[in-house]
């Protein structure tokens, strides 16, 4: 995983931990055990998982917080179970039972086809005890406090749904099925399972869930919290920079010019580009946007603007040097 030293002899720079969450730890208790290993305040997370939810967390320490917005809109990749016959106040296994239907009657093919209509782009209301704000208070806090919650459906895309084994619980009574999704950022795989429940009539809640990857990065490189605790592991700042951006070399002085907030000669990219210096230390988050004569910028940033038509900066987003 890149640097790894004991936490006790650890002097704190700035990266991505890779986290393997345990079930009944919140995202919150993973990045208060990361502070104290760390030893630094400067901690947060990219996509929260739920207490029953295993599987990768990516955690940012220092400086690499600010890498984590960019983190939270990749797609990610779950396994999990979907329990069909019942549904629950909070679409998974922690929830009470709202009605029990047999589900002996539902065939491999119409599961099948249910799949496959929730897959693609679709139009989905998240859980009521999910972590949206509803006029500034979490969905969850309002539906544990028994307030009626309604939340609009919003648009994610579901990449892949397929289902990898089918079992019969309790007699038939149930139908559980083992599928993987992979899916973009806003997705809820709890009302997935809700939805597919709902296609077949019989109600459907998650029993397990398992994410496996986020963006460039899968559960293979991930620590579990005791392995952290004793041999605390993280990806650099540059690093973790180059796994997601394309890279982009720069000479000493246009890193000179970076650092100091300039644009400089476009990147050539539709991408956010990660600007390295002449050290390989990451400098910048660069995008191309239309170039604005009189803008700050470098002196062949300058002269591209008033020479070349529709010319393009490369504008620093985020600056991280010196």
């Amino acid at each position: 995983m890149g640097k790894r030293q004991r936490p006790e002899e650890l002097e704190v720079g700035s990266g991505l931990v890779l986290v393997d969450k345990p079930a009944g730890w919140t995202s919150h208790d993973v990045v208060g055990k990361v502070r104290k290993l760390a030893g630094t305040r400067k901690v947060g997370h990219a996509g929260t998982l739920d207490p029953m939810a295993t599987g990768v967390l990516v955690v940012g320490i220092n400086k690499a917080t600010r890498l984590l917005t960019h983190i939270v809109g990749v797609d990610k990749t779950y396994t999990a179970t979907i329990r069909l016959g019942q549904a629950t106040t909070t679409d998974d296994a922690e929830g009470e039972a709202l009605e029990t239907r047999y589900a002996n009657e539902v065939s491999a093919e119409r599961v099948e086809e249910a799949v496959s209509r929730l897959t693609g782009e679709l139009m989905q209301v998240p859980s009521t005890v999910s972590a949206i704000k509803v006029d500034g208070r979490r969905a969850y806090d309002r539906a544990r406090a028994g307030e009626s919650v309604e939340l609009e459906a919003r648009s994610v895309t579901v990449h892949r749904f397929a289902v990898q084994e089918i079992r019969h619980i309790d007699g038939g009574r149930f139908m559980d099925l083992d599928v993987e999704v992979r899916v973009s950022s806003g997705t809820y795989v709890r009302a997935l399972a809700r939805d597919l429940g709902e296609m077949l009539d019989v109600g459907g809640h998650l029993t397990a869930l398992r994410r496996t990857a986020v963006g460039p990065y899968t559960e293979g490189q991930c620590l579990s919290i005791e392995q952290l605790s004793e041999d605390f592991g993280y990806i650099g700042l540059a690093e973790a920079a180059g796994q997601i951006f394309p890279r982009r070399t720069l000479g000493a002085e246009e890193a000179e010019h970076l650092g100091h907030g300039r644009r400089i000669t476009a990147s050539g990219s539709e991408e956010l580009t990660a600007a390295y210096g002449p050290d390989g230390e990451l400098v910048a988050l660069l995008r191309d946007i239309p170039a604005k004569p009189g803008a700050s910028s470098s002196p062949d940033a300058a002269a591209a603007a008033t020479t070349i038509p529709h010319a393009m900066h490369a504008k620093p987003e985020l600056v991280f040097a010196p």
